[in-house]
């Protein structure tokens, strides 16, 4: 189906933005994205930002910042990724993805310098903008139209270069620092803090999350630097005390300017709960410097309104199956240890995928403890690591007795179903577990939800 003549649909963009170099590929360079942003105004000055990096974390990060400072009545403008369903998630505003007549008014619009500066750069010897310097322009110029009391932008992968990084946060949030896509920011934890540490700019507040002793005086040093105002987890601010809770958990923070009880966040695992902890601080950081204590009733209300999907959603009941993004070794440790404590299963089946530029081994690993069995699939989509190849880590990893091969998401879903069913009498403690990729996660939520899998032409 194709739109009518002289229309755009948003499913025709993404078709034209897939032709450009893909996220997977970055060169250290702002080059041109500072060119498409001079040639719009610079809109990403328009407004306040929040700029969050990290290794894992950062999207539920982002999300609860955003649902805490709509909460205070400010108009929020939100930039995500990778998206689960549709790339217009990337671009939110007050807490509802871009709609499809707004996202394809700010492509045209901004449509003609993407040529300008396209021939520029290839004019030089240099590729043509990439599909996420692309959204990152969207994201800005949408911003600025609308315009947002205040960004909340997420990196897409390291820091210093990242196409984001035009815009200087005015509160700059960093969270677990771990090893990920080694192939462009190195395969040194303090190489990577460093390139993530480029956020931080002159005068800015830095929120950091807990982190090694290495990583914390990378950052610690950047922000003496640029003379930036530090708030550490575990000094400053910190989680005081959890409980689980009928869909996700009660927490006590310790924040910048008082003692915040009773809140309840409707996400699951220890880890959320210091994301919330760091999204705290950083409205206190951006609200007022954090010199003062904020209304805990509107803190409540924000952080009940918190959704992340994909971050150990659950989506089916008898058997349970929740979905998860953890994509690397940290995230997956995280989400290893949500299910172990806060689920109660007496057997989970893992359906896991991976992509081929990841630690799958690391992956492996971190999920063998927890789960009884798993299922090897495919990702949806060229980058996927063969399941077969997959699989021969995890026989490595597991036993041949506990893999077992299903190359179809859908029908790797429904024999983890069956393995999870097969001789239990406790209904209530089986559990189904397809992690291992956003993507995956994505395609799964698409198929056991009937979500859009991406909107259509």
């Amino acid at each position: 189906m194709t739109s009518p003549a002289g229309e755009l649909s948003v499913a025709e963009i993404e078709a034209a933005l897939l032709t450009r170099w893909p996220e997977s590929k970055l060169e250290p360079s702002l080059d041109r994205i500072r060119a498409l942003t001079d040639l719009l105004g610079e809109p990403q000055t328009s407004y306040p930002v929040i700029h969050i990096t990290g290794t894992n974390g950062k999207t539920s990060t982002a999300r609860m910042i955003e649902s805490l400072l709509r909460a205070f009545g400010l108009r929020t403008g939100l930039f995500t990724s990778p998206h689960l369903e549709t790339l217009r998630e990337r671009i939110c505003f007050d807490g509802e993805p871009i709609d499809e007549e707004r996202f394809v008014e700010t492509y045209r619009d901004v449509e003609p310098y993407l040529g300008l500066v396209d021939a520029k750069s290839e004019a030089e010897g240099g590729p043509r903008l990439s599909y996420f310097e692309v959204m990152v322009g969207l994201a800005y110029a949408a911003f600025a139209d609308a315009p947002v009391d205040v960004a909340i932008v997420e990196v897409g992968m390291g820091g210093a270069w990242d196409a984001t990084n035009v815009a200087d946060g005015q509160v700059a949030v960093v969270t677990p620092i771990a090893i990920d896509h080694v192939n462009y920011l190195g395969d040194t934890i303090t190489g990577i803090a460093g390139e993530k540490a480029g956020i931080l700019k002159p005068n800015a507040f830095a929120v950091l999350a807990q982190q090694s002793v290495e990583v914390a005086e990378i950052l610690l040093g950047r922000a003496g630097e640029v003379e930036a105002t530090v708030a550490r987890e575990g000094l400053e601010f910190g989680l005081r005390g959890r409980l689980g809770a009928v869909g996700g958990q009660v927490l006590a923070i310790q924040g910048l300017g008082g003692l915040y009880e009773e809140l309840f966040l409707p996400l699951i695992g220890e880890h959320q709960a210091h994301n919330a902890a760091c999204a705290l601080a950083t409205v206190e950081a951006f609200l007022g410097g954090g010199r003062g204590e904020l209304d805990v009733d509107v803190l409540r209300t924000g952080f009940a309104a918190v959704r992340s999907p994909g971050r150990l959603e659950v989506v089916r009941r008898s058997p349970t199956i929740v979905l998860d993004a953890a994509h690397n070794p940290h995230g997956a440790e995280a989400t290893a240890a949500a299910v172990g404590t806060d689920f109660g299963f007496t057997r989970l089946i893992g359906v896991l995928g991976v992509l081929s530029d990841k630690d799958a081994r690391g992956i492996l690993a971190a999920f063998e403890p927890v789960l009884a069995e798993v299922v090897i699939t495919n990702v949806p989509g060229p980058r996927s690591m063969d399941a077969d190849a997959l699989a021969a880590q995890a026989v490595e990893i597991f036993g041949e007795d506990r893999v077992e091969v299903v190359p179809r998401l859908d029908d790797a879903i429904e024999a983890a179903v069956a393995l999870a069913e097969d001789g239990a009498d406790d209904l209530g403690g089986l559990g189904v577990l397809v992690t291992g990729s956003v993507v995956l996660a994505g395609a799964a939520r698409h198929l056991l939800q009937g979500t859009p899998a991406r909107d259509q032409a």
